[in-house]
C-alpha cells in the first residue's frame, strides 16, 4: 500500500478531511454509476510515545491525525466483491474463497472475513476507497482502511460492534490476511482516539483513557523522505529478539519487567532491546498525567536516544531531522515515530510556530542534502486554524 500520489495529501484531499461524504458519495458514483448506500471514514495516527511497545503488551500513546480514509459500498447483486482504490484508479474483482492477489485489496478482504467470522455477514458489494493518510511512513494508513471498512460494514448490516471490537477485528485482518505482525495500537487509535486528545492504551488489559495534549501545544509531523525500506525485516526482527528475551526472563511479555537491571544476565543485543521497551513504558505512564509541554518534550526526545541507541531502528536521516527539530526554540521535543528505518518524525510545538518552525527545519534539513515535508497538519490552510 505505497502507492499514494506525492503532495496530493497537502492540497487535493484538503476537502475530504473536511467534507468527507459528499467528495466519498461523488467518488463512488463515478466509479460505480450509482450512490452508495453507505459511507464510513476512519483517521490515521501518529504514535506520541510508545514506540515498539505495543506488542510487548506495554503502554502507548497514539493520536489520531486529521487525514481519513473513506469506505463507501453497495450491495451489487453479483457473485463477487468489486474494490475500486481512487488512489490507485482500477478495480479488483475477488471472491472470499481465495485471497486477492493485490496486496492491498488482502486489507479489505481480510475485514470481510473476520467481520464474517463474528456473525457479520455481508453479500457482494461494490467498495469504493479514498484516502489522504500519507502512505509509508509510519501514519497507519492501514488501520484506518481496515477501521474504514469495518465502520462501513457495520452500517450496511445494522449489526452492534463496539469500537474496541472493531479495532481487534481490524488486527486479526492485518495479522491473518496481510501478513504484518502487528500490535493493537494502530487499529484502537484509529476506531477510538481523537484529534486534540491523545488514547493512552494498555495494550494488553485494553484499558485506555483520553488524555489532552499539554497546554499551549501542538502536533507537528515531517516526512524524512526515506522509505521503510527495511521497516518489514527490521520490525519482525525486533519483534522476535523481544519475544526472546522475555523467554530468558521467565516473563510473558517484557512489560512484566519493572527492573531494567534484571535484563544484565542476557547477551546483546538483548540487553539494551529490554531497556528501551522497559524504559519507554515508563516515559508513556509519566507523559499521560503530564500537563506540562516541556517535561513531555523532554520525554520524546529521551524515547528518540533509546530508539536510536537501544532499539536501534532509527536512520542517521530521521537524527538529524530530530537534532534539527530538538534545537528549534519553538519545539519542546521530538522523536521519530513509527516502526523506524525511514518514516516521519513526530514534535511537540508551540502552536503559533509551527510555520516557522516546519520551513526552518525543512530549510536546514534541505542544506544537509536531504528532501523532507510537512504531513501533519496536512495543508498550508491548517497553519490559520492554530
Amino acid at each position: 500500500m505505497n502507492a499514494f500520489p506525492k503532495r496530493r495529501d497537502a492540497h487535493a484531499f484538503h476537502g475530504m478531511a473536511r467534507n468527507t461524504p459528499g467528495s466519498m458519495m461523488g467518488g463512488f458514483e463515478a466509479a460505480f454509476g450509482r450512490p452508495p448506500e453507505v459511507a464510513a471514514q476512519a483517521p490515521g495516527r501518529v504514535n506520541l510515545l510508545g514506540e515498539h511497545t505495543d506488542y510487548n503488551d506495554g503502554y502507548v500513546l497514539p493520536i489520531a491525525i486529521e487525514q481519513q480514509t473513506s469506505v463507501s459500498m453497495r450491495r451489487n447483486n453479483q457473485d463477487e466483491y468489486v474494490l475500486h482504490s481512487e488512489i490507485l484508479g482500477s478495480k479488483v474483482r475477488f471472491k472470499l474463497d481465495a485471497l486477492p492477489a493485490e496486496h492491498f485489496a488482502t486489507y479489505v478482504y481480510g475485514c470481510l472475513m473476520e467481520a464474517r467470522a463474528a456473525g457479520i455477514a455481508a453479500p457482494a458489494l461494490d467498495i469504493h476507497i479514498e484516502s489522504n493518510v500519507p502512505m509509508g511512513v509510519g501514519l497507519s494508513s492501514s488501520a484506518a482502511l481496515e477501521v474504514a471498512t469495518l465502520r462501513a460494514l457495520r452500517a450496511l448490516t445494522g449489526q452492534s460492534l463496539d469500537d474496541v471490537c472493531l479495532a481487534q477485528l481490524a488486527q486479526r485482518a492485518e495479522i491473518e490476511y496481510a501478513g504484518v505482525r502487528c500490535g493493537i495500537m494502530d487499529q484502537m487509535a484509529s476506531s477510538l482516539a481523537g484529534t486534540q486528545c491523545a488514547l493512552f492504551l494498555d495494550t494488553r488489559t485494553l484499558e485506555r483513557r483520553l488524555v489532552p495534549l499539554p497546554p499551549a501545544s501542538t502536533v507537528l509531523v515531517l516526512d524524512s523522505g526515506i522509505a521503510r525500506t527495511l521497516a518489514g525485516s527490521g520490525y519482525n526482527r525486533r519483534r522476535a529478539e523481544c519475544e526472546e528475551a522475555a523467554r530468558r526472563l521467565g516473563v510473558a511479555a517484557l512489560r512484566d519487567v519493572s527492573d531494567i537491571s534484571i535484563a544484565d544476565i542476557l547477551p546483546e543485543p538483548l540487553r539494551r532491546r529490554v531497556r528501551h521497551v522497559v524504559s519507554e513504558n515508563a516515559r508513556v505512564l509519566l507523559a499521560a498525567s503530564c500537563h506540562d509541554a516541556t517535561e513531555f518534550g523532554i520525554l520524546m526526545n529521551a524515547s528518540h536516544a533509546s530508539l536510536r541507541d537501544d532499539y536501534e531502528v532509527s536512520i542517521p536521516e530521521l537524527d538529524q531531522l530530530v537534532v534539527l527539530l530538538q534545537a528549534h526554540p519553538h519545539v519542546y521535543g521530538a522523536r521519530l515515530t513509527g516502526a523506524g528505518f525511514g518514516g516521519a518524525c513526530v514534535a511537540l510545538c508551540e502552536p503559533q510556530a509551527l510555520r516557522e518552525i516546519s520551513e526552518t527545519v525543512l530549510r536546514g534539513y534541505s542544506s544537509a542534502g536531504f528532501t523532507g515535508r510537512v504531513l501533519v497538519p496536512p495543508t498550508e490552510e491548517a497553519w490559520l486554524d492554530r
